[in-house]
């Protein structure tokens, strides 16, 4: 095991947007680096030219900005190991291939693709494993010899120990894995490119991480990377092996793996809707792990003082937009009203914010502020809640219009528009008066309301109604309810 102060890593790929399962992953190091006073390394693995992108890669450094995962060694910050990009690393994980070549802990592989593929299927048919059969395990220096006169190219294979690998998985306990099931693999690609299977391991020993805290899809091919630890160990490259900690899967809709393909699986998703920060970190902690049986809603720093990988669950999670949205929302009430008026800031201007940017009252706003901030789930709600004061008619709904306009309407509204405009202008006085008027119709307020609602902010849900009319003022309110008049009776 390599000893010293906690070290983790996260290390993912440039590659399209941060997805939810990738943050939770992020989340999981970071807190414990914090929790132990430990080190988190950002390492970015972006071998992959085809795939990698820096759109993405300056996309994912912002996004982890964001969320608050702050990084102590990496891009941007430096550290003691850089480069941490892997694509400037290329030259360390050439030479260490040509150590574990030298080493007789790799070999050259001249099998073609077709012979591959061939063994594999006999291999299947006889029902054995369908692995590397270690052809090219031991070949002779003339065997090499007479591939390469045929002009054949060569991958670069690791040579798996014959024996089982046991590990203590820090989340699942002690696994076991048997030579035939771990086969030889490829650590260098015929075109002299290294692969995921060697950098990986190459960056965590060059790096003195001690602990591998992943994505339970990982767990695979740790075994393999154990072997190569081992061999890198015996080389003098690495301080002994790490840790390994597998987590548990993200599930979504028909408990299928949460894939970048699922909509909801976006981080950008629930930054473009307003979640806060530590409302998204708050619920994508309970996905495997909780701060205690009763209690779903903490700050990250109670996270972080309670934090323990022991403490993560095995089995897998299942991703519930509801209930992140309620966490969100539970997030969005804890904060003070100021700092929550400021957060709303991007929604009440363009392009979210329908209004002319005239038309804005800051003044307004921030008497409202209190009463939409115990209704919204995400902070984009906020613009729909409020668009009533800023906008010079009520949005147009044609649902909440069919809903709220019943047969009747007309008479009730008419009734309400005369006890209103003889009304003091207080909540409670028009309140008196809608109630006054409902009763006239035999109508509890319920029901009295949603006329006057849609026919002043166009929707049938919103804001504390009667609030809403003291500050939107006498002259403007009537003159929507006899906009709705004109329209119900023409």
């Amino acid at each position: 095991m390599v000893n010293g102060p906690v070290r983790v890593r996260f290390c993912p790929s440039p590659t399209g947007n941060p997805h939810v399962g990738l943050v939770r992953t992020a989340l999981f190091n970071w807190a414990y680096a914090r929790h132990t006073g430990g080190t988190l390394v950002l390492r970015i693995e972006d071998t992959d030219a085809a795939r990698d992108s820096e759109e993405s890669y300056e996309q994912l450094l912002d996004s982890l900005r964001w969320l608050g995962l702050d990084w102590d060694e990496g891009p941007e910050v430096g550290g003691p190991h850089a480069p941490y990009r892997q694509s400037q690393r290329m030259d360390l994980y050439r030479d260490i291939a040509d150590q574990l070549l030298a080493a007789g802990n790799a070999y050259p592989c001249y099998c073609t693709t077709e012979e591959l593929d061939a063994r594999r299927a006999a291999a299947r048919a006889a029902g054995k494993p369908s692995g590397y059969d270690g052809h090219c395990r031991d070949l002779s220096a003339e065997r090499k010899a007479a591939y390469e006169a045929e002009g054949r190219t060569h991958i670069v294979r690791f040579r798996m120990p014959d024996e089982p690998i046991t590990f203590t998985d820090l989340v699942r306990g002690e696994l076991t894995f048997t030579p035939e099931n771990v086969p030889d693999y490829g650590i260098v690609r015929a075109n002299g490119a290294p692969l995921y299977t060697l950098v990986n391991p190459v960056d965590d020993a060059l790096m003195d991480i001690t602990h591998v805290l992943r994505g339970e899809d990982l767990l695979s091919s740790t075994p393999r990377q154990i072997a190569l630890y081992q061999a890198l160990t015996a080389l003098g490259v690495a301080k002994g092996v790490p840790a390994f900690g597998h987590l548990p899967y993200v599930m979504g809709e028909g408990n299928k793996k949460l894939s970048k393909r699922d909509p909801q699986s976006s981080l950008n998703l629930y930054r473009e809707r307003g979640f806060l920060p530590e409302g998204l970190l708050n619920y994508l902690s309970l996905l495997g792990w909780s701060l205690a049986p009763d209690r779903d809603i903490f700050s990250m720093d109670e996270m972080v003082a309670a934090f323990d990988i022991a403490d993560v669950n095995a089995n897998p999670a299942r991703f519930d937009l509801k209930k992140a949205e309620a966490v969100n929302a539970d997030h969005i009430r804890l904060l003070d009203v100021k700092t929550f008026t400021e957060a709303c800031g991007p929604w009440l201007r363009a392009p979210h914010a329908p209004w002319a940017p005239e038309s804005f009252d800051a003044a307004a706003f921030e008497e409202l502020a209190p009463l939409a901030q115990t209704r919204l789930t995400v902070l984009s709600d906020i613009t729909a809640n409020v668009d009533f004061l800023f906008l010079d008619e009520p949005a147009e709904d044609q649902a909440s219009w069919e809903k709220a306009m019943k047969p009747g309407a007309d008479a009730l509204l008419a009734t309400a528009r005369t006890k209103i405009a003889d009304s003091e202008w207080t909540a409670e006085a028009l309140k008196n008066a809608v109630l006054a008027a409902g009763e006239e119709h035999g109508l509890k307020l319920g029901k009295a309301q949603a006329p006057v609602r849609v026919a002043v902010t166009g929707r049938t849900v919103g804001l504390p109604l009667f609030e809403s009319l003291e500050l939107l003022g006498r002259e403007r309110t009537l003159a929507r309810i006899d906009a709705a008049l004109a329209k119900l009776t023409a």
